[in-house]
């Protein structure tokens, strides 16, 4: 009986605006009340509700696919990451299951493993010191706002990117993080990248292509380089050579998100010094990922 008599009323109303199709109305019962809590507007499709992100943080990030948060990380941690690191190079610090390599260039050489040899290290979740670089609050905090609370470290590098030796093999060229990746869904992943120390177009910054989160993955091979390229280099084959191009410009500290699809690479490391990188990826998992992968939650 409800149902007749709010139609009813419905009509009465169009009737009394003059509305012309009033007998063709038919009242619906709703399935549930539509709050702030569960209603997201459709143009937030990268990231979540919170209250970290300003608005235009929000919307710079949807349109472009990356944002730069200045002095994130503090001097003291970023020094901490630094010796752990230089523990690692002179063999002091041996963590299980971590990746050590070299730059093409330098790997005929007799030299033993050490700060000037070593261009990344990867997986160093078993390194304690260097693992608190992906639970520290102040970069949870952002993560968060791109993959919901249910966060787990999936790919963690620090980058030694060396002086080039004049055949580019410094060069990292434009690629998308997600060919790498074997989980999805894309759009609840980010990558956090911290400058360890001013970076510039001088030492290889960051170079992206805002909105190209928005592409579809592209398919990637080893570039066709004279001088070689490093393992795990792989670029995108096909892209648009006009689409604009930022060069990120950082200070220690800084720390850039940015999505998995986005399109960027780095330049040659034109300086005598090292320009470091503390990297790690992260991502919303299937419970049976998490059960299942050998891998820190936090």
């Amino acid at each position: 009986m409800e149902q007749p008599r709010a139609a009813a009323r419905l009509r009465r109303i169009l009737g009394h605006l003059g509305g012309s199709s009033v007998r063709a109305v038919v009242a619906h019962r709703t399935s549930g009340k539509i709050t702030p809590a569960n209603f997201h507007p459709q143009q937030f499709q990268y990231t979540l509700d919170n209250n970290v992100l300003s608005l235009d943080q929000r919307k710079f990030y949807e349109e472009n696919g990356f944002l730069v948060i200045k002095n994130l990380v503090s001097d003291a941690d970023i020094q901490h990451f630094r010796v752990a690191f230089e523990k690692i190079c002179s063999e002091e610090s041996k963590p299980a299951g971590l990746m050590i390599i070299r730059d093409v260039s330098s790997v005929e050489s007799e030299n033993i493993p050490s700060e000037e040899t070593i261009a990344r290290i990867q997986d160093y979740q078993e390194d304690k010191e260097l693992f608190r670089y992906c639970t520290l609050p102040e970069i949870l905090k952002y993560v968060e706002c791109f993959t919901g609370p249910n966060v787990m470290a999936m790919h963690t590098m620090l980058i030694n990117k060396p002086p080039d030796t004049g055949r580019k093999t410094s060069r990292h060229p434009l690629h998308q993080d997600l060919h790498f990746f074997p989980f999805r869904p894309s759009n609840r992943i980010v990558c956090a990248w911290t400058a360890m120390e001013h970076i510039d177009g001088n030492n290889g910054c960051l170079a992206v292509l805002p909105g190209t989160h928005k592409l579809p993955l592209k398919p990637h091979d080893y570039p066709q380089w004279e001088g070689g390229v490093n393992i795990f280099y792989h670029g995108i084959q096909n892209y648009d050579q006009d689409h604009a191009r930022v060069h990120l410009v950082m200070e220690k500290g800084d720390t850039v998100f940015f999505h998995p699809l986005l399109i960027h690479g780095s330049g040659r490391n034109q300086t005598q010094g090292f320009r470091k990188v503390c990297i790690h990826v992260a991502s919303v998992l299937k419970d049976e990922w998490v059960q299942n992968r050998k891998s820190l939650v936090y």
